[in-house]
């Protein structure tokens, strides 16, 4: 299927110029995120960017947006990590150096104060948004659990190369490096069993925890940090078996399938919840 039919098949949404993040708000106590499915930047920061744009895509999380759309509480961050990493520390939100990128010389100069201002002012107030957001979810529910949802390479070497062993890169990964494991038990036990158990096209799907990554992003370990009673942020990596991920054509029935195993997880993480009152 042509790249440009396939978009437009899976309803990708486009974002306005300028618009940081979207927020939706539901009658629920799962909430979803897309915090590197963004590939915009502001003009100023796009012109001193060395990388080419399907370079920067290649690091980016393209579709997790459209895995994570049946959430009715969800946010999606629409800039680019390559502008600002929400899913880092604010002194390493920014990519200064190739080792912070992959190896990829982000710029093709020293950024300007003013550029890494703004940039950093967007991480601050997405956590102010984040923390006011979850703090509604809390009022209501008590309790709330986030799937912080990204996507990884499996195929670093080349599009010709072999994939990553199987051993070291599960279909799904749930990163739980930051939360009080024992205590959050009940609610991811029962999310990866929904996980495991989906029909999945072609078989069911791998699923391990901190394997490939062990949900160490900034996002999962401030929610811990701030509501360390009632929020559990389960980190959940989705390897690209939706996409190819050095032409960026997505799949269009994989695609399709992710988001109903998604969706039918809520149930799940709502009786866990509420049996774990």
């Amino acid at each position: 299927m042509d790249m440009n039919i396939a978009r437009e098949v899976i309803g990708l949404t486009h974002p306005a110029a300028g618009e940081w993040w979207t927020q939706h708000r539901g009658q629920s106590p799962v909430v979803a995120t897309a915090i590197h499915n963004g590939h915009a930047m502001r003009d100023s920061v796009n012109r001193l960017c060395g990388l080419t744009e399907e370079e920067r895509r290649r690091e980016e999380d393209p579709f997790t947006e459209f895995i994570i759309r049946d959430v009715p509480n969800r946010i999606v961050v629409h800039r680019s990590r390559f502008e600002v990493d929400i899913n880092r520390p604010r002194d390493g939100a920014i990519y200064l150096r190739p080792e912070q990128a992959w190896g990829l010389n982000v710029w093709t100069g020293e950024l300007p104060g003013e550029i890494t201002a703004a940039s950093l002012a967007m991480h601050d107030e997405y956590y102010a948004m984040l923390q006011s957001y979850l703090r509604g979810i809390e009022r209501c529910h008590g309790r709330f659990v986030v799937l912080d949802v990204h996507s990884y390479n499996h195929r670093r070497s080349g599009p010709k190369a072999e994939p990553t062993m199987a051993a070291q890169a599960p279909d799904v990964n749930i990163g739980t490096f930051s939360m009080d494991r024992r205590k959050w038990a009940p609610v991811v036990e029962r999310f990866v069993e929904a996980v495991q158990s989906f029909e999945f096209p072609g078989g069911r799907l791998d699923v391990r925890e901190n394997i490939a990554f062990q949900g160490r992003g900034y996002q999962a370990r401030f929610i811990h940090e701030h509501f360390p009673e009632t929020g559990c942020a389960i980190a959940v990596e989705f390897k690209k078996i939706f996409m190819e991920e050095w032409t960026g054509e997505p799949f269009v029935e994989t695609l399709r399938a992710l988001r109903q195993l998604v969706a039918s997880t809520l149930p799940v993480l709502v009786d866990a919840l509420e049996s774990g009152r």
